[in-house]
């Protein structure tokens, strides 16, 4: 039987203050874990929807960044390694830079090593976001729940290629990959804790179907409701009346 835990959800009046409070959070935790076991392993997003906690996470001090190991989800097949639209390029140009002293894994598409990099071992932070058909990295619905490797090859449906467009990243849906390598929920999950940085009025159905349906892999982010320790952050556009409901998730 799977045990349902509510994600803890906080409600911010923009992306900015989210991702200032995602961050402060983030930083306790890779503290935590440095101070624990002399070393913090993180899994990020590479989205824009990152870009203020990503930006707000560089910037806090002492914070020990020669003791972080940092992996990323997702990574598009066929694109040529300097592409900008390439995930790791976006990480390396908004984040890594600002933190050159941390340890970066980039996901190579085309090599077969990410899983070994990655080993069994929980992470001890994973930043994510939601797609706007709910999807975490590019693990699509109907998502695979119970997959027993930790990356996958998978074709992406058009509603996460067209927010890519949406958002910027490609001019066209034609020059948006069809594909991508991504790592795969379970292995997400097998993390100490989650924080989620969503903000956009296109998230509110994302958002209110991860809090709100049934654990399903139709609707892959109420998956994260199968871990004990998820924090999901909030703008007032991305906010539903559920995230609101202090009766059913606590609301700061």
């Amino acid at each position: 039987m799977t045990v349902e835990h509510a994600p803890r959800v906080s409600t911010y009046p923009d992306r900015e203050e989210l991702g200032r409070a995602a961050a402060i959070a983030a930083t306790e935790q890779l503290r935590t874990a440095i101070a624990t076991t002399g070393r913090a392993r993180i899994m990020l997003a590479a989205a824009p929807s990152q870009t203020a906690t990503l930006a707000a996470l560089a910037g806090e001090p002492d914070l020990d960044w020669s003791k972080v190991v940092c992996f990323h989800m997702d990574e598009y097949v066929g694109l040529p390694p300097e592409a900008p639209q390439s995930f790791r390029n976006w990480l390396r140009r908004t984040f890594l830079e600002k933190v050159p002293q941390a340890t970066f894994h980039p996901l190579d598409p085309e090599a077969d090593d990410y899983a070994a990099l990655m080993g069994d071992e929980p992470f001890d932070l994973v930043l994510f976001g939601l797609g706007v058909n709910g999807h975490l990295a590019f693990n699509d619905p109907p998502a695979d729940f119970d997959d027993s490797r930790a990356i996958e090859r998978v074709a992406l449906d058009e509603t996460s290629r067209r927010q890519q467009v949406d958002e910027g990243n490609f001019p066209t849906l034609a020059d948006v990959p069809t594909h991508a390598v991504t790592v795969t929920i379970p292995r997400l999950l097998n993390a100490r804790t989650l924080i989620g940085s969503v903000p956009g009025a296109v998230k509110r159905q994302a958002v209110h179907d991860t809090l709100t349906r049934p654990i399903d892999p139709a609707y892959p982010g109420t998956a994260l409701r199968t871990h004990p320790d998820v924090q999901l952050f909030l703008d007032a556009d991305s906010s539903t009346s559920t995230a609101r409901d202090p009766g059913r998730t606590p609301v700061t």
